[in-house]
Parts: structure tokens; sequence; C-alpha cells
């Protein structure tokens, strides 16, 4: 039997900015999606803890070093510059496995600052 498991999380994530006027997407600094081992294109769910919205799109690479996390497309009207995300991907796994499965997850400071927190991440 497959179960899906919390593969990467980043919290406590920053939107930088919202723009409607493109293919949808939310892009993320490529070191933070290392950091979670999430790839580029992967599906992921994406909570906004400003307004309670939540919504499905896929993860697109920023920058290196930008701190960026940018809602684009339709999912753009879900959230604002300033609002804070939870971004989570999952994997199928077998139960087996699961029992052991470890995500990888980081917490960001104020800003995107810098990471002030860290499960299983490759930092």
């Amino acid at each position: 039997m497959l179960v899906q498991v919390l593969k990467s999380k980043i919290l406590r994530a920053e939107t930088t900015d919202a723009r409607i006027d493109y293919e949808g997407s939310l892009a993320i600094d490529e070191d933070l999606m290392d950091k979670v081992g999430m790839l580029c294109y992967e599906k992921i769910l994406v909570g906004n803890i400003n307004n309670g919205e939540r919504f499905e799109t896929y993860a697109i690479p920023a920058p290196r070093g930008s701190k960026t996390f940018s809602i684009r497309g339709a999912a753009a009207h879900l959230g604002n510059p300033g609002d804070l995300l939870v971004i989570m991907s999952f994997a199928m796994v077998d139960d087996a496995e699961a029992k052991n499965f470890k995500p990888r997850t980081i917490t960001l400071a104020e800003g995107n600052s810098k990471i002030i927190k860290s499960q299983n991440a490759i930092l």
C-alpha cells in the first residue's frame, strides 16, 4: 500500500510580490528549494497564514539568494506582499517506509532573512 506523506515544508515564508499577469506558479528562492528538496515544477500546497486561503500550484525557482516568494497567476488573488505562507510538497511512499519517513522542513525569520529552525534540511 502507498501513503502520501509530507516531503518538504517551508514555514513562515514572507510573500515578496503577487503578479496576476503571469503564468501561474509560486517562485521560490532556489537555495531554499534545495534545502528542503523541493523540485522545479513540483506540485505544492500553499497555505496563507494571514487570510486562511489555501491553493495548489507548482514551484519554480527564483534567483538564488533572492529570498523571493512570488505568487503568480490566478493565485495572486489569494495573497499580498508581506503575507506569511506555509509551502508543502508531498511524496507517495510504501507504508513501511512511511513509518520512519522524515520530511525536510525550514522555518524562516521575518523578511525571509534567515532560517531560524530546520529539521532534516540540507543546510
